[in-house]
């Protein structure tokens, strides 16, 4: 089973029965190339066609970004896609019925969509009640926000009415149970009283989407005239808990209707509020997105690289945004992103100052954006002064921590410079500040970059997979003569395990199918590059299988000596005899062997 769901047999039978030019032409445009189809990639920008696909292997491959695999993976990276997703949408088109799933992943299903469901009742009502007397004070504050009317209807705003069970009382009315109301953080439970109220209430209500628009929660924003009353504030801004269906680390606001235009320009504007991101929209920004006021993560840095490597972070103008700016840096240099910063007046965010001086002020000020070495250096300067040695060693050494995220060495190097003509001190002397610093890593490595370059495998035991993706009737002739074992590079070890056992099972070892046994991207890449690089000329391959077969012998054998060496210097030091003797048998048995 793969992902616990979908039968190998039936992946298999997909992909057969798919054609991956037709698919990947629903797309983009494809010319014919020889036996393959050639376009520019999708996935990357470039002048020259690098992307190849070939109607007989199933599969494609991008020769400038190394992406490739077949018509699964295309719809995987094209649309963003999950892998049983991919595998759904193609079973529709080529007319494979896929087997029931398990009962506990139909009710999780169930859940989720019940879930889905329920927010879009909750959206609409929040809307209606927005455009009904009892939101008239609420859509009052929206328009003099400069919220135009076909802005709140796009961005489908709401507002959560003063009664405490407003919501509840109209879901209920509509069958719905008050257990999944609260599973999908739309109410609580009433303390000491029993029962539950709504979680939201006088609020301005923001719904939350996906990249495919559904709505997974809700942000709430309090009318400013009615804060307190005398009673402790409330928080201006509250939103939805996390849910099945909303995990705040893993989205973004306004992604969804920003995405194309993100794609087009290849560059994305980087805000926190829901308001910070509406109305520079609304003017005509529309490759902008939100972090919704929380902490950016990870996982938002990786969403933003399915669509681009360039942002600009365009944060509040005051100490709070700052910080929160420099947090953000680095999480981008972790994931390899080319990150700027448009710093704001102190006093202003996006919203208000596109309200103030124009979206062309702001569109000037991200035109205008900082790098992260300057915006970084200026930001510690004034907090800790640059003239006393104190102060640049404070300095440096918040420096360092950054540029040290840097995995290109001539990057790191071109920074160094750069900071020891700003702050008047040797390279030297950061340099050995530099190497102090742990290489630990507080965020977990990207497992990719839109970049990837292929790995380094041996060329013998690359050719030998070539050859054997070429013609499956070769793997038998190798098989007999090789062990997977006798492929020293692990990832080829894995892929030529995989084909001869798919042989010995008398099943399809093709690309396409032998994919799917790899979710490694490396290996992916190592099997889409072999087979649609230049194919080797027929009266060449039974010479070559015979010189590749000896050359893998030899340097098995050559490493096979090589260990028993230094294992019998290991047992002459520790006097072990009996281990002695055993392993000079077997060196002994090597040499009048070969």
């Amino acid at each position: 089973m793969i992902n616990g769901r979908i039968p190998q047999n039936v992946i298999d039978e997909i992909l057969n029965r798919a054609d991956i030019a037709e698919i990947i032409g629903g797309y983009i445009p494809l010319k014919r190339a020889g036996r393959n189809f050639r376009a520019l990639c999708p996935f990357h920008h470039e002048k020259t066609p690098s992307f190849m696909v070939s109607p007989e292997r199933q599969i494609y491959h991008c020769f400038g970004c190394n992406k490739g695999g077949n018509a699964i993976n295309f719809l995987m990276q094209y649309e963003h896609l999950e892998f049983p997703e991919a595998v759904e949408f193609l079973a529709r088109k080529t007319g494979v019925v896929l087997p029931e799933i398990k009962e506990e992943d139909r009710r999780a299903a169930n859940l989720i969509l019940q879930l889905y469901k329920i927010n879009e009742l909750a959206a609409s009502f929040y809307a209606d009640i927005l455009n009904s007397p009892a939101g008239t004070e609420a859509l009052h504050y929206l328009k003099n926000r400069g919220l135009k009317p076909e802005t709140i209807k796009t961005f489908r705003l709401g507002y959560a009415p003063a009664k405490w069970d407003a919501l509840t009382n109209h879901l209920r009315a509509k069958g719905l149970n008050l257990s999944l109301l609260e599973k999908a953080g739309l109410i609580v439970s009433r303390q000491g009283s029993g029962g539950y109220r709504d979680l939201f209430h006088n609020r301005i209500i923001f719904p939350i989407f996906d990249v495919k628009s559904r709505t997974l929660g809700f942000g709430a924003r309090m009318l400013p005239e009615k804060n307190n009353n005398g009673a402790s504030p409330s928080p201006k801004y509250i939103n939805s808990p996390e849910t099945p269906v909303y995990i705040k680390r893993n989205n973004l606001y306004g992604l969804n209707f920003a995405k194309e235009a993100i794609k087009r320009l290849d560059f994305a504007v980087i805000v926190e509020g829901y308001l910070d991101f509406i109305i520079p929209y609304q003017e005509g920004v529309e490759n902008i997105i939100a972090s919704s006021g929380t902490a950016f993560t990870q996982e938002q840095a990786r969403l933003i690289k399915r669509y681009t490597q360039n942002v600009a972070i365009v944060y509040d103008g005051d100490s709070a945004g700052e910080m929160a700016a420099l947090r953000t840096l680095d999480i981008f240099i972790e994931e390899g992103i080319n990150v700027k910063v448009a710093a704001l007046p102190q006093g202003f965010d996006p919203d208000s100052f596109v309200r103030k001086y124009g979206i062309a002020v702001l569109e000037e000020k991200i035109n205008q954006a900082e790098n992260l070495l300057d915006y970084k250096l200026k930001i510690l300067k004034n907090r800790y002064g640059d003239k006393g040695i104190e102060g640049k060693a404070m300095i440096s050494a918040e420096m360092l921590a950054t540029i040290n995220r840097f995995k290109n060495a001539v990057v790191k190097s071109e920074y160094i410079k750069k900071l020891s003509q700003e702050l008047a001190v040797s390279e030297d002397s950061l340099l050995q500040e530099l190497k102090k610093i742990k290489p630990e890593r507080p965020y977990p490595q990207a497992d990719s970059s839109v970049i990837k370059r292929t790995p380094n495998v041996n060329p013998t035991e690359k050719l030998l997979i070539k050859l054997m993706l070429e013609e499956t009737a070769l793997i038998n002739q190798i098989r007999n003569s090789l062990e997977p074992a006798d492929f020293q590079d692990e990832r080829a070890s894995k892929i030529v395990s995989i084909m001869f056992n798919l042989i010995e099972q008398n099943k399809d070892a093709a690309p396409v199918n032998l994919l799917n046994y790899f979710k490694d991207d490396a290996i992916q890449q190592i099997i889409c590059e072999s087979t649609l690089s230049a194919e080797v000329p027929s009266q060449d391959k039974e010479r070559i299988i015979t010189d590749c077969i000896q050359r893998l012998k030899k340097e098995r054998l050559k490493n096979r000596k090589h260990r028993l060496h230094e294992e019998i210097k290991t047992a002459q030091t520790m006097g072990d005899e009996q281990r002695l003797k055993t392993l000079m048998q077997e060196f002994d048995g090597l040499i009048k062997d070969n």
